[in-house]
């Protein structure tokens, strides 16, 4: 059947009226997004900044959160880069089970995170007691922090990394076997330069979970005070406008890692 001319006017109206329409709703979400970004803006002030940060010991809730995010964040690029590329390999035995265990943690709340800590290593548990052999204590000290941010921000790393793996060709690894490189060599030169525009985003976003985790902190290490339980204390104490400078550090710390890694990694893919 031959479309007419007036047929394919109005398809092509239909067309039109239907990207309008899409591109209306895309407006809205992007704004609905950015909304609490910009209404944070709007009512922060230089002055309450300074004013905030001016306060002795101010500052150390931020040195507390990056320290404690740089070590969890080396914790999960050691263990768990390795475990996801076994995994996007397919190297694993009982491939669903693995996938399973790095799911779950995303999905459980992590106020149930922290509770369920306090089960697995507290100071009362076999773990807890062992730990006590070292020295540390998962309960209201660094270490617990650390812990609290590991659990909460290591899904975000394994499940990004996975991905990465997944999208290098194998048969560029099989081609260095073949040229004699050894298996290490082949993953240090071949896969990970390929892979690494998607490890840096996992990372990144890893960065900024580590640096806001609240719930499974709230529950096992509620001090020493990182920047979040800061903005909460805060909040209980002096109301919404003195949380507010404290917030604004944080997304300045969190928030330029991902967003420099996204640059970063698109325009590496469009080397590739």
């Amino acid at each position: 059947m031959t479309n007419t001319p007036a047929s394919i006017k109005l398809g092509g109206t239909g067309v039109r009226a239907s990207t309008g329409a899409a591109l209306v709703g895309a407006l809205i979400v992007w704004v609905a997004l950015l909304g609490p970004l910009v209404t944070l803006l709007a009512h922060v002030t230089p002055a309450s900044v300074w004013k905030a940060l001016g306060q002795p010991g101010a500052l150390q809730p931020l040195v507390t959160s990056v320290t404690a995010s740089l070590v969890a964040l080396a914790v999960i690029l050691l263990l768990g880069t390795p475990l996801a590329y076994l995994m996007a390999r397919g190297r694993l035995p009982l491939p669903r089970v693995w996938e399973a265990g790095v799911i779950l943690p995303l999905l459980t709340p992590p106020l149930v995170i922290g509770l369920l800590l306090i089960f697995m290593v507290g100071p009362a548990t076999p773990i807890g007691n062992a730990l006590s052999h070292l020295n540390l204590t998962a309960s209201d000290t660094f270490f617990a922090l650390v812990v609290a941010e590991i659990y909460e921000a290591v899904p975000f790393y394994v499940l990004g990394a996975m991905a990465a793996f997944a999208a290098v060709d194998p048969a560029l690894e099989q081609a260095g076997a073949l040229l004699g490189d050894s298996p290490w060599r082949t993953w240090r030169r071949v896969t990970i330069p390929l892979a690494a525009p998607g490890l840096a985003n996992a990372l990144a976003v890893t960065w900024a979970r580590a640096m806001g985790a609240f719930g499974a902190v709230l529950i096992i290490a509620y001090h020493p005070f990182g920047l979040p339980m800061q903005i909460w204390v805060t909040l209980q104490e002096s109301g919404l406008a003195s949380a507010l400078p404290f917030a604004l550090v944080l997304l300045v710390v969190a928030l330029p890692v991902p967003i420099a890694a996204y640059i970063w990694s698109a325009r590496a893919r469009r080397r590739i």
